[in-house]
């Protein structure tokens, strides 16, 4: 759990950073939040990249933490806003899981 904690801070600071840096957007909240997106996606990849979770278990998780982020983001920014952090997300956690695919374990974790 420390390691996927880990992996969350990490992918939320660089994907901030990126994004203050490269990109310049206006609205420093709204980057921030994606980035929260982008970082959740890692955290929750790697904590999952376990076989304890099941495929469906898994990708139940990621749902319910997708539906956690647009709900926030619709709370905070407006929907329009907030389906971009599900894509980035998506994007980043099956990223995550076809870099694993190639390895022999099929995890990133070993």
């Amino acid at each position: 759990m420390q390691k996927a904690l880990i992996y969350f801070a990490l992918g939320t600071i660089v994907s901030f950073l990126i994004n203050y840096f490269l990109l310049s957007s206006e609205n420093i909240g709204l980057e921030l939040y994606y980035a929260v997106a982008f970082g959740a996606a890692w955290g929750i990849a790697y904590y999952l990249d376990t076989p304890d979770f099941t495929l469906a278990k898994k990708l139940g998780l990621s749902f319910v933490v997708m539906a956690i982020l647009v709900g926030a983001g619709t709370l905070i920014f407006k929907l329009e806003l907030a389906i971009p952090s599900i894509l980035k997300f998506s994007m980043v956690f099956v990223a995550y899981y076809v870099i694993a695919s190639f390895r022999a374990t099929k995890s990133l974790r070993k």
